[in-house]
């Protein structure tokens, strides 16, 4: 049995998420991928110049892990680069930090919090009712 993968912490979450050469119409151009926590990784390894272990633990990961985020980026970026595709940013395993989602049950009337990035909850935490709605605050 895998084990299941950690989510990886990210700081920062532009509204910005495809990239893609100028010039070049969309229908024509091979697409990457790219996750979150890649991106996250190459902002604090290369733009932010952290060192491996320090933004390991930005991210709630360890050296070794944090290193084999921003190998996988850091093909990614490449491949876009000499060969001319669009980079889509998306999915990964990942939660903001610091945000999080408010639902509210509307069976019985419980509120909780998620953390951002871990997608919607199966049900209410209270009562196992399925229908609920996130509220703002």
């Amino acid at each position: 049995m895998v084990r299941p993968k950690k989510n990886r912490v990210v700081a920062f979450k532009p509204d910005i998420s495809y990239f893609k050469p100028r010039g070049i119409p969309l229908v024509d151009l091979e697409e990457v991928t790219m996750t979150v926590d890649e991106r996250e990784a190459i902002r604090l390894s290369d733009l932010l110049d952290m060192s491996y272990e320090d933004a390991g633990r930005s991210m709630e990961v360890s050296r070794a892990t944090f290193g084999r985020i921003i190998q996988r980026a850091r093909k990614v970026v490449a491949d876009a680069l000499i060969n001319g595709k669009a980079i889509n940013v998306e999915g990964g395993n990942y939660s903001i930090a610091g945000e999080t989602r408010i639902f509210v049950c509307e069976k019985c009337e419980n509120k909780w919090e998620e953390p951002c990035g871990t997608g919607k909850p199966e049900c209410c935490p209270s009562c196992q009712g399925k229908y609920f709605h996130r509220v703002s605050e």
